[in-house]
């Protein structure tokens, strides 16, 4: 009853929200510059102001997750900047988990299409879904919006996925914030080798998803219960019972 009654009033507030202020919101992330502009005005409220930044487009994930994070290290240095940027994101991204635990599959499936669930459904719920959790949040070009709300359909505790998602994430993050922080003090050389590499992992993770998202699924499935030419059966809310439950939250 909870998943009926709140899935409606929590996604329609959502694309609400992101028609109504989609300039501004679209402004604000189009840059780096925009970014540090936006940031600039609340002074030594900036973190703050950054990490919110983070929150919106972990949350909103139609937004490019990149640009942010060149943005941190651009504004605050390597360190501080890749530390603001962690914290923005594990914040969105408890969101976007506790979101579909709460709510189930009926809310899932209206943000993403059936495909696309159905190709991570027999990781969440194998018996090494920590290890191929890992590697999917380290891999670039997999989608990371929907693994976080995956996660919170499969029996994966809270602490355990915030841990994941964090070591997972943080080579991009960092090497991102590295990126920025080189162009704030004009190494161009520096910045420029940084992109070249983040841009080819990027396209070698695009061109092979397919190829690594089987072989992590064919690791995640050799010990599951779960065929790999079975497709698993409809996946339950963990919030309604069970070991999925919120012992962590």
């Amino acid at each position: 009853m909870f998943a009926l009654v709140g899935f409606p009033l929590v996604f329609v507030a959502g694309v609400v929200s992101a028609l109504v202020f989609r300039e501004q919101i679209w402004k604000v992330f189009s840059s780096p510059e925009r970014i540090q502009s936006a940031v600039d005005g609340w002074g030594s409220w900036a973190p703050l102001a950054f990490i919110l930044i983070q929150v919106v487009q972990v949350i909103v994930f139609v937004i490019p997750g990149e640009i942010p994070q060149i943005a941190g290290g651009y504004l605050f240095g390597v360190v501080p900047g890749s530390f603001y940027s962690i914290v923005g994101i594990l914040i969105g991204s408890s969101v976007n988990f506790l979101l579909a635990r709460r709510l189930g599959v009926p809310f899932v499936r209206a943000l993403f299409s059936e495909r696309q669930l159905r190709s991570f459904e027999g990781i969440a719920h194998s018996a090494r879904a920590q290890i191929a959790f890992f590697l999917l949040f380290v891999i670039p070009g997999i989608p990371k919006d929907i693994l976080c709300y995956v996660a919170g359909l499969s029996p994966l505790r809270f602490g355990a996925f915030m841990l994941i998602s964090t070591l997972g994430r943080m080579p991009g993050i960092v090497g991102s914030a590295a990126m920025g922080s080189a162009a704030a003090s004009k190494e161009w050389a520096l910045a420029l080798i940084l992109l070249a590499a983040a841009s080819l992992l990027f396209v070698v993770g695009m061109v092979f998803r397919r190829k690594v998202h089987a072989f992590i699924e064919r690791f995640a499935l050799k010990s599951s219960p779960i065929s790999p030419t079975e497709r698993p059966e409809e996946p339950r809310s963990p919030g309604s019972a069970g070991e999925g439950g919120n012992a962590d939250t």
